[in-house]
């Protein structure tokens, strides 16, 4: 870990992103408090879009989205193989 600079650190009062680039590379990074980072952390992972989609799968199934009176609405789907 590395420790801020006292310039690091003034700028990370003010609300907003701070942005740090790296004059060697150029590269750009943000820097975020860990609190805020590890709530986007989850986000950021590539398995979130498989967990949001299990997630609604679940939700829809609930309310009723898996009765069979529903397959008809399968047949709508553009995605579906004629």
């Amino acid at each position: 870990m590395i420790e801020l600079s006292e310039e690091q650190r003034r700028e990370l009062e003010h609300p907003g992103p701070v942005y740090a680039r790296d004059p060697r590379t150029k590269e750009t990074y943000v820097l975020v408090r860990a609190e805020l980072y590890e709530r986007l952390k989850t986000l950021l992972s590539e398995d979130w879009a498989e967990d949001a989609y299990s997630a609604a799968m679940q939700v829809f199934a609930r309310d009723g989205w898996d009765d069979p009176r529903m397959d008809v609405y399968d047949a709508l789907d553009p995605r579906q193989p004629s």
